[in-house]
């Protein structure tokens, strides 16, 4: 799947559905569901929220990998900002003492198999995998 968004909230309805339907024609397990849609959402709300400087659409490619699958969201036009380097959460820390901010990216981090980021020519890519576990397949 390879599909383009606009810069709204109103697209994760329209990005779930995509999901739902990818996840069907190419059998993908539905145990990586949840995972995926959540990372998803994540990282287009950032994306929307934080890079302003832009109109382009958001582009969001989705492919079957060997037990799992592979999703991209590319953002065109945009200062870098790598959120494999973003900070470490504490979430042990009583919230009180928490700053604010984070915590999204943090659980994407942590549910995804692997993440990627690319950035080439005002171009921001971030690619991420969820798999079966192993003794799941």
């Amino acid at each position: 799947m390879r599909k383009r968004y606009k810069r709204s909230f109103e697209e994760i309805q329209k990005i779930v559905a995509d999901t739902e339907q990818f996840f069907a024609q190419d059998n993908i397990d539905e145990s990586l569901r949840m995972k995926v849609d959540l990372s998803l959402e994540e990282l287009f709300v950032n994306m929307v929220t934080y890079n302003t400087e832009t109109i382009c659409e958001i582009l969001i490619e989705m492919k079957p990998i060997d037990n799992g699958i592979e999703v991209s969201l590319t953002d065109h036009d945009v200062n870098r900002f790598d959120p494999t380097a973003s900070g470490q959460v504490d979430v042990d820390a009583p919230l009180a003492d928490r700053t604010p901010g984070g915590l999204g990216l943090y659980l994407v981090l942590k549910m995804a198999d692997s993440i990627n980021y690319e950035y080439h020519g005002r171009t921001s890519k971030i690619t991420f995998t969820n798999k079966v576990a192993e003794a799941d397949v």
